[in-house]
Order: structure tokens, then C-alpha cells, then sequence
């Protein structure tokens, strides 16, 4: 990590009434995840990021514990907003610590913001005390009233605000401190310009959309997915169980290896590694430490799972094949699916499970051992370099 960094405020106590949901947009999903805790994740992997304070209403504690839970060290936790967003943001100002100099604000449906956008309004920042995101205006923009048009502005000159905007913490305190309740403000930016100090632009990313009505969410054909191929084998062995997707089977003989030897549950790990690009289940958790003896392969598919998630990938589906002469696992495949979409947090028709022998040809058709082969489809939901 290079540069200053900042603290990040998310002002997530809103209703979003223009969105047509009883559930507020923030706590909508997008591809199983919601959207707050996307942008959440998103800010999050940005290095040049030291904090995150959420601004939360009452009526939705639950609903953020339950996204908090699973975010890492830099989510300080939350504060209760009010009733407008800059009530929401003054109040999550009152809980920043004494090394938070450079303050950004970022909107709670803005999910698909870059780390890379986020550390160029740092830097802006940290220069002119004031800068926020944003883009030019590329329509023709025209001035209504009572739906005629009565002036033509020069779009060279506009610009369409976004977030984060970030603003050295004095300034945007003495801001808060002048402004005048009945001037509304749809951002920290129109405080700080009616408080008479200049607000530097930083060009923004069409990607970085808000969301604020139904149209702005994206379906899941529309981001981008990452596909991961997992194999692996285990020669068989006459003192062990038969695990498979953490399922007993009947067998005579089990599998050998460091873990509990399940071989199908190794596959489907190394399959989300090499989705997201993160090594092999053997770098992750090698067979010369002793703290994996033994264990379920499950808890580390668990472990895989929590890492993905925290990167903002969504796992879409799983398809295995298990390659065995005996014993016959057919009867088995809809307890195992349904084990590893528990695990997984799927829902188990996203799970697939096939059985085959190999006509008894090589190692698996002379009964010698098992192998496993596993494909995932992992969505990258836009919160990560595509």
C-alpha cells in the first residue's frame, strides 16, 4: 500500500421508494448477494482504505448484521442514520477516530465502484482537500418547465456527479456546520461548495452505477462469470471410510489421505480456486500441516466459500462427475448434492452430481482408487478487475 488513505462513509439508512420494493434497494440481491453488501466488499478490497462506517436505520439492524458477519477488519461497524442522506452522513462523521483525515463518501447502491477510482479520489483529495467522481455529460441536456423547453445548457460544462466524494475531515465538518436546513443537498459536494471551497473533479467509470430503479439492476447473464475446472484422485485404502461431499458410503474400503480423503469435495475446491485464480486445495491447505489431519473437507470448502465471497464472487453452479468401478454411488448423488449446496450456499438444484466407471480401463477399472472431476461457474458480480 502506497499514498494516504481514507475512511469511508456509506450512508445506507434510506427506503428507496422509487424502486417499487417493501425491502429497501441496499438490502436487495443481485446474483445472491445484496447490494449493500457488495459495495461493502467493494470499498473494502481497496487498499488505500483504512475504514468503513455504515450509517444504517433502525428497522434494518438484522438485516446489516447478517452482511457485517462476513466482511473483514475494516468495517468498524455501524451508526444509526437519519432521516435525509447528509442526516445519515453528519452522523456517521460523529464516529470517526483521530486518524481519520481524509473522509470519502460513497453510496450504498453503488456496488461495481473500482479500487483503482477509489484510491484517484483519495489522491485528489489529499491535493486539493475536495474531490469527487464523476463524468461528463455526453447527451444534450435540456431545461424544462411546465414540459416546454426553455434553455439549451452547454454540456462541455456538465458534469454527472457520483461517489465516492471525498473531502479532508475539518473541511467537511465546517460544511455540516454551516448548512442551512432549508436548502436541501443531494450531496456532501453542494455543502462544500456553499460553504465557498472549490471541488475538484476526478473523472468517474460508466460501471459505477447507482442503483435507483429496477432497470438499473443488472441480470446475471450481464456480469461477469469465471469458469474453474477441479480433478482429483485418491488411491483407495482398506482402513478408512468412503467420504464423498461429506457423505458416509457404504464401501469396504475408503480413501487415503491427509484430510478425510474426499476426493469428490478436493475437486469442487480446486474448481473454485481456478475460478477466482487462487491456487489448488494442496497450496490452501497442504498435507504437511498437522492442523488439517483428519479434518472434514467440508470446513475447507466452507473456508474456500467465505474467501470468494469476500472478493464479491458469487457462486453460480457446480457440475461434478465421480469416476469409480465400485461401489455403485448412484444411490447416493441427491444426499451428496444436497450436502455440498448446504455447504455452498446453494440452492441444490444449482448442484450437479454424476457417477461413472471407466469399463474397468486403468487404475479406477482395476479397483486400485477414485477420482473426481468438478466444473464451477463463479460470477464476478462487477466488483472485481474483469
Amino acid at each position: 500500500m502506497s499514498g494516504s488513505t481514507g475512511v469511508v462513509l456509506i450512508p445506507a439508512a434510506g427506503r428507496g421508494q422509487r424502486m417499487g420494493s417493501e425491502t429497501p434497494k441496499q438490502y436487495l440481491p443481485v446474483n445472491g448477494r445484496p447490494l449493500l453488501a457488495r459495495t461493502i466488499e467493494a470499498i473494502h478490497r481497496c487498499d488505500r482504505v483504512h475504514g468503513i462506517v455504515v450509517a444504517i436505520h433502525p428497522d434494518d439492524q438484522d438485516r446489516y448484521d447478517s452482511i457485517a458477519a462476513a466482511i473483514g477488519p475494516k468495517l468498524r461497524g455501524s451508526v444509526f442514520g437519519g432521516h435525509e442522506r447528509t442526516d445519515s452522513v453528519y452522523e456517521a462523521l460523529k464516529a470517526l477516530q483521530d486518524e481519520d483525515d481524509i473522509v470519502l463518501v460513497h453510496d450504498a447502491v453503488r456496488p461495481w465502484v473500482r479500487p483503482d477510482l477509489v484510491a484517484n479520489v483519495i489522491d485528489a483529495t489529499n491535493r486539493h482537500g475536495a474531490a469527487i467522481a464523476a463524468l461528463p455529460v455526453t447527451d444534450t441536456v435540456k431545461q424544462v418547465a411546465d414540459g416546454v423547453i426553455v434553455a439549451t445548457p452547454d454540456r462541455r460544462q456538465l458534469w454527472n456527479a457520483q461517489t465516492p466524494q471525498g473531502f479532508h475531515r475539518e473541511l467537511l465538518i465546517s460544511a455540516f456546520a454551516q448548512r442551512d436546513p432549508a436548502q436541501p443537498a443531494t450531496d456532501e459536494s453542494v455543502l462544500v461548495e456553499r460553504a465557498g471551497h472549490q471541488v475538484h473533479i476526478v473523472e468517474g467509470d460508466v460501471a459505477n452505477v447507482k442503483v435507483t430503479t429496477p432497470r438499473d439492476l443488472p441480470s446475471p447473464e450481464t456480469l461477469p462469470t469465471r469458469i474453474g475446472q477441479g480433478y482429483d484422485v485418491h488411491a483407495f485404502d482398506e482402513g478408512s471410510p468412503l467420504i464423498l461431499g461429506g457423505v458416509p458410503i457404504e464401501s469396504p474400503r475408503g480413501l487415503m489421505g491427509h484430510s478425510d480423503a474426499d476426493v469428490l469435495t478436493h475437486a469442487v475446491i480446486d474448481a473454485l480456486l481456478g475460478a477466482v485464480n487462487l491456487g489448488d486445495v494442496g497450496q490452501l491447505f497442504p498435507d504437511t500441516d498437522a492442523a488439517y489431519a483428519g479434518i472434514s473437507s467440508l470446513v475447507l470448502l466452507e473456508q474456500v466459500r467465505n474467501r470468494l465471497q469476500s472478493m464479491g464472487a458469487q457462486i453460480i453452479n457446480i457440475d461434478t462427475v465421480i469416476m469409480a468401478q465400485a461401489p455403485k454411488l448412484a444411490p447416493y448423488a441427491q444426499q451428496i448434492a444436497a450436502s455440498l449446496a448446504a455447504t455452498l450456499q446453494l440452492d441444490v438444484s444449482r448442484v450437479s452430481i454424476k457417477a461413472t466407471t471407466t469399463e474397468r480401463l486403468g487404475f479406477i477399472g482395476r479397483e486400485e482408487g477414485m477420482a473426481a472431476q468438478a466444473v464451477a461457474l463463479v460470477s464476478l458480480g462487477g466488483a472485481v478487475d474483469a
